[in-house]
């Protein structure tokens, strides 16, 4: 028994090396394209609805997070097809992988509102900015499995949450535009440059 269980622990080691090492063909540029569509359309019906008026953080925050949960589903549910698809037997170690090169990011950026919403309320006109930021972040996380290239999307989402933060200073107000248009753009970039690399037209190579 403890030889077949080391021989076991080896496969598994071996396996998650590989994961590791392969490129990941699990996002798919139209789910990507379609969450920045998304997001673009979010902004504009909160803008529209809102008029001059500063939103309000609840509901303003209630409805993208909602957002990020059609998006998180939308490209899901395409990664989960591809990847079964595209990495056969290594679909669940490359799935594994690749959710824990954004975990940590999406983890900070549920506990930045939490706890700006608990202790610094008034400094929420901030979230926008730190979650692009975040995001870029974990772009760059993902890049040992992702096509180099993506790094250009990482870059935009850092230098975004930096614009945003710095255009939102002087209002120190929520603005749906803060998050539909980097979003929106930023997602559209990511999608062309996956679009672009080999297999990203029907994730083969």
């Amino acid at each position: 028994m403890t030889d077949l269980k080391k021989a076991l622990d080896d496969i598994s080691t071996i396996r998650g090396q590989l994961a590791a090492s392969s490129a990941f063909q699990g996002y798919g540029p139209g789910a990507v394209a379609a969450t920045g569509v998304i997001a673009v359309l979010v902004a504009s019906g909160q803008a529209w609805t809102l008029g001059a008026e500063h939103p309000a953080p609840l509901p303003f925050f209630a409805v993208w997070i909602g957002v990020a949960i059609a998006a998180v589903a939308i490209i899901g549910t395409e990664m989960l097809a591809r990847t079964r698809r595209d990495h056969s037997g290594l679909a669940d170690d490359m799935l594994r992988h690749a959710a824990e090169q954004m975990l940590p990011a999406g983890a900070v950026g549920a506990l930045l509102l939490v706890a700006l919403w608990r202790v610094a309320p008034d400094a929420l006109w901030m979230l926008p900015g730190l979650w692009q930021i975040l995001v870029g972040l974990g772009v760059f996380a993902s890049l040992r499995i992702l096509p180099r290239q993506l790094a250009l999307g990482g870059g935009f989402y850092v230098v975004a949450g930096f614009v945003t933060l710095a255009l939102s200073a002087e209002a120190r107000a929520l603005s749906p535009w803060t998050m539909g248009l980097p979003f929106g753009i930023g997602q559209a970039l990511i999608a062309g440059l996956l679009r672009a690399a080999p297999g990203g037209r029907d994730g083969r190579n």
